[in-house]
């Protein structure tokens, strides 16, 4: 059986619903889906969804209004569902969704920005420290683990339009792609890379800059798999086609 699975950060939810989201899942049909910063709470979950019906929809909601959040949409019922990593200091954020099924396990993470102040860029290395955990933690299980979602971290200069200028920019940072230097040595694999190895490959642009147009972007967004499951990975791209968001969505093929 071969399985179809995005990741997507929508940039708010409900502005992604005004410029097509639901038209384009319902054409191009993923069958597991994780979208990240939805910007809603429980009570703003909008009614157009229902109409995506072939779904199962779970969320994390973060506690601050407006902020963070992700959403699995599956239509395959998971064995189990959950929302964080046992920390409230990352779970009360809305950042993690994991769903076990018979032969993987789907993590569909936002990952902290750590831009704003040392702090936060402090917080998003705690937080990739302790998802690196449950990622091995889950590897015990002999399934295949897909690791997907907004990672806020260009991994080489390959990954990013100007990486000179850029050297000393959270997301950037020696300190940031370390850690992904870090789960590759640990042999876990960039599928994206794995199968295209060519520059110019994107999923995020500024708004403010209206990077998108001349392709001035940054490779934030992933599918990693551990090495035990790459077999299972047929393919793996970035849809820079579809726009709604200034993230595109990124998507594997698995076989199972």
């Amino acid at each position: 059986m071969k399985l179809l699975l995005w990741s997507w950060n929508v940039n708010g939810l409900r502005a992604a619903l005004n410029k097509g989201f639901i038209e384009i899942i319902q054409k191009e049909q993923p069958d597991i889906l994780g979208i990240q910063e939805t910007k809603l709470q429980e009570h703003q979950i909008p009614e157009e969804l229902n109409t995506l019906n072939e779904y199962l929809i779970y969320w994390s909601h973060s506690l601050r209004k407006g902020y963070s959040g992700t959403g699995l949409f599956t239509k395959l019922l998971p064995l189990s569902f959950s929302t964080g990593f046992g920390n409230p200091e990352f779970d009360n954020e809305g950042r993690i969704n994991i769903a076990e099924y018979t032969e993987f396990i789907f993590f569909n993470i936002y990952f902290p920005n750590g831009q704003k102040d040392d702090e936060r860029l402090n917080y998003k290395l705690r937080f990739y420290d302790r998802c690196l955990e449950v990622m091995e933690e889950k590897r015990t299980s002999g399934k295949i683990i897909l690791v997907g979602g907004d990672f806020n971290t260009a991994h080489h200069p390959i990954d990013l339009a100007n990486p000179k200028e850029n050297e000393k920019t959270s997301g950037f940072l020696p300190i940031e792609r370390a850690w992904l230097d870090k789960i590759a040595e640990m042999g876990w694999i960039d599928t994206f890379r794995y199968f295209d190895k060519s520059p110019e490959q994107y999923t995020w642009w500024s708004y403010r800059t209206k990077a998108r147009p001349r392709n001035v972007g940054w490779r934030l967004d992933y599918f990693w798999v551990n090495k035990e499951g790459i077999e299972h990975i047929k393919k793996a791209g970035i849809r820079q086609d579809i726009e709604g968001s200034d993230h595109c969505p990124v998507f594997v093929e698995l076989e199972i």
